[in-house]
């Protein structure tokens, strides 16, 4: 679980929460009229802009944001130096046996096990990332588009309450709601767009791009253990992957 993004969702919100309870009646700051043209109105015009299956996965792709599985980079290019030894010594059929920890590089490895072409493998691999970032970018996708219909759909309310208020102008007791609905609508969409669905959809991307990397780094180890590169030379590629000061310099310590 990535401790970050939960301690930032809830010390987000929590400092909001704080800065009304500290000025007054939380209850102030609720209101239903509001709620459903910000929430509801936004829920139903991102779902106009996306198929009803990506919409309700890009949830579950939004668990990744708090879920999502780190390699260390170093500890994988560890693990492919290890496998291109023993498939150097003892054939590519001595890797069936061994313990492989990140899934992708087991399927490439199984791959090469079952005796398919170079090109082959590479083709399927790449298939496979490329359908995961597509995968992650509806996701983003769907999470920017509520950043930027939240504040829409407030600045929408905002205008109804605004209306509401004129029109009734010779009430002073329905003034008072219809300006609450003004307001609270463009607190409740900035709050959505710039407290969740963005920090939720740059989250998606930073992971994604992780993803991306590690599984670009296990595609040329697999390509590199079935040329039968030198597992020494295998690894001084793979470490291009690192950034400089996290490479090991001769004496084997980190620069």
């Amino acid at each position: 679980m990535d401790i970050a993004t939960l301690i930032g969702l809830i010390g987000g919100f929590g400092i909001i929460i704080g800065a009304i309870a500290t000025g007054g009646d939380l209850m102030l700051f609720f209101n239903v009229p509001s709620l459903l043209i910000v929430i509801g109105g936004t829920t139903f015009v991102v779902l106009m802009q996306v198929p009803m299956k990506d919409f309700i996965g890009s949830f579950g792709i939004a668990m990744k944001a708090f879920f999502y599985q780190t390699y260390d980079s170093k500890a994988l290019i560890e693990e492919a130096v290890q496998l291109a030894d023993v498939a150097r010594k003892n054939g590519l059929l001595a890797l069936e046996g061994q313990e492989i920890s990140n899934d992708f590089l087991k399927k490439g490895i199984g791959l090469c096990v079952d005796g398919h072409d170079p090109a082959l493998v590479r083709k399927m691999l790449a298939k496979d990332i490329d359908l995961t970032i597509h995968r992650h970018e509806v996701g983003q996708t769907m999470f920017k588009n509520m950043a930027i219909m939240a504040p829409a759909m407030g600045m929408i309310g905002t205008l109804i309450g605004l209306v509401q208020m004129l029109a009734n102008m010779s009430d002073p007791a329905s003034i008072g709601p219809a300006m609450a609905v003004a307001l609270l609508t463009t607190l409740y969409g900035a709050v959505i767009a710039n407290a969740f669905a963005t920090p939720i959809a740059e989250k998606l991307a930073y992971s994604s791009q992780l993803e991306q990397l590690n599984k670009g780094l296990i595609m040329e180890t697999i390509g590199g253990i079935q040329e039968g590169m030198n597992p020494r030379v295998l690894e001084q590629l793979l470490y291009t992957y690192l950034p400089a000061k996290k490479r090991p310099t001769e004496d084997g310590a980190e620069e």
